[in-house]
């Protein structure tokens, strides 16, 4: 999984109304856990939050990056270690790809759960429990007797890592002032992107000198190393306030995102978005270490600084959206991802790295502008809605790496490459969808307006708004940018064009 940047800001939109248009204006989404509902704090504590300088901020800080690193460390041990598994097993890339495939599957099926009973037993404690159950096994994968007790073991680990990103960004809301959330959360969100990329070079060196599975070892030790120090250094929470379960409201929110068109294409474009990479940086570590590359494990494992490109790239979506607009920014992300899948298929090394650094800048621009546009699209329950979509990103990266094994097994990187194109394409075809709607929903506000300034003048005489005000109000944005919609007794939201 990509360790994103700046998902979380902007996702944070979701937790707390009155900072997260700060935080998501401030940095664009990548990829990072889901955002959480919070309750929200009451305006006379607010000076009792905790501030840069304040007793205990910088702790609960490097707290929450040390539990990043650990969590997505830990989520993607087995990426760069696949061919070593499947020589080890005797299967194919196929086969081998589910140990990636369930942990992250796993942990998109138990975002929302855990999200809920985040709101009963308290942030600190879940994540602390995530972590403990997340880190125990670790110990235990290394000593894997098959391949099916591995991918079961690494199933019981996403799930429990789940509870992580479910709960860090509420935490952060509810201890920290608003002047303070983006710096925050971005050394979170750090702690995300630094133990994603180093999972896969530690133990991608590592497996090279000694295995697969000491690699795997060395990496939860490392990760028992932080859940320690997290568990030490994170203070106890001042502002929770546990709320009582209820699936029966939280059903009704999922019903109702689940049931906005906007909603519904932005989920599917992160999911698509996520095929991609997740099919992409599942296979090229065979591809790497056979002809005509025959690279060794450790130098493939560095192939995953690559990830780095994409922390320039989110950070620079916020001004492509600026200059480009949401749809815009969206075709740039596509054509760039098929530019390097594209250029990936060259025979020799150079042009290889190359495709997977515009591979890798595609994927993360896009994903920071569907991420983000999901927080502004949402009327209510944003954090839900953001879950929701970290589910749909999540399971996007279990398609992509068992689909993208199973063509690279069928027909070499070739498939795998024809593979990503087909999801880029219906990346395109949602925005496409979502342009069309947007120019649909622009002529019913003009209309709306012009019958609105007859009614007035035919009533009173006096002059009103005709289509410019349409136009002023921004409602070519279609609400997300990807094509909005009149809801029912009220117009659909505008939003400004940048983040």
């Amino acid at each position: 999984m990509p360790a994103a940047s700046t998902g979380a800001v902007a996702r944070f939109a979701g937790s707390t109304p009155a900072t997260a248009g700060a935080a998501a204006s401030s940095v664009p989404a990548v990829d990072s856990p889901a955002p959480v509902p919070t309750a929200p704090v009451p305006p006379a504590d607010e000076d009792r939050r905790r501030a840069p300088g304040a007793p205990g901020f910088r702790r609960m800080s490097f707290a929450l990056f040390l539990a990043g690193v650990a969590t997505f460390a830990l989520l993607y041990s087995t990426q760069a270690l696949l061919p070593l598994i499947s020589a080890d097993f005797a299967v194919g890339a196929g086969d081998a790809s589910w140990t990636v495939s369930a942990a992250t599957g796993a942990l998109a099926l138990f975002v929302l759960p855990l999200s809920a009973l985040s709101e009963r037993f308290g942030r600190r404690t879940l994540m602390t429990v995530s972590l403990a159950v997340a880190v125990a096994v670790s110990l235990l994968i290394p000593f894997a007797p098959s391949l099916e007790a591995l991918i079961a073991l690494r199933a019981v680990q996403g799930a429990a890592l789940a509870g992580v990103p479910a709960s860090a960004m509420a935490y952060l809301a509810e201890e920290v002032r608003p002047r303070a959330l983006v710096a925050a959360i971005g050394l979170f969100v750090a702690g995300n992107s630094i133990g994603g990329m180093s999972g896969r070079v530690v133990t991608g060196w590592v497996a090279q000198e000694w295995g697969w599975r000491v690699a795997l070892g060395v990496l939860g030790l490392l990760a028992v190393v932080s859940a320690v120090a997290f568990r030490a250094l994170v203070p106890a929470p001042r502002h929770f306030t546990p709320a009582p379960l209820s699936p029966r409201a939280l059903g009704r929110t999922v019903r109702d995102h689940l049931s906005d068109p906007l909603l519904r294409r932005l989920y599917a474009i992160g999911a698509l978005f996520m095929t991609v990479f997740g099919a992409v940086y599942t296979v090229i570590g065979y591809r790497l270490t056979e002809a005509p590359f025959s690279l060794p494990q450790g130098v493939v494992g560095s192939i995953f600084l690559v990830y780095l490109v994409g922390t320039v790239s989110s950070a620079a979506a916020g001004r492509l959206v600026a200059r480009l607009g949401r749809r815009g920014t969206l075709y740039l992300a596509g054509g760039t991802t098929s530019a390097g899948l594209l250029l990936s298929l060259a025979g020799s090394l150079i042009p290889v790295l190359a495709g997977l650094v515009l591979i890798t800048a595609g994927f993360f621009a896009g994903h920071a502008v569907a991420s983000a546009a999901v927080s502004r699209t949402a009327t209510h329950g944003r954090a839900q809605a953001s879950a929701l979509y970290q589910s749909a990103y999540y399971l996007g990266s279990s398609a992509g790496s068992t689909l993208g094994a199973l063509a690279f097994h069928a027909g070499g990187w070739a498939a795998a490459v024809a593979l990503g194109l087909l999801a880029v394409t219906g990346v395109v075809a949602i925005t496409l969808l979502g342009t069309r709607a947007a120019r649909v929903e622009q002529r019913v506000r003009r209309d709306a307006a012009v019958a609105r300034g007859g009614a007035v003048r035919s009533g009173s005489g006096q002059g009103s708004a005709g289509p410019g005000a349409a136009g002023r109000d921004g409602s070519g944005l279609g609400g997300s940018g990807l094509g909005g919609s009149v809801r029912a007794g009220r117009a659909a939201p505008v939003m400004a064009a940048r983040h």
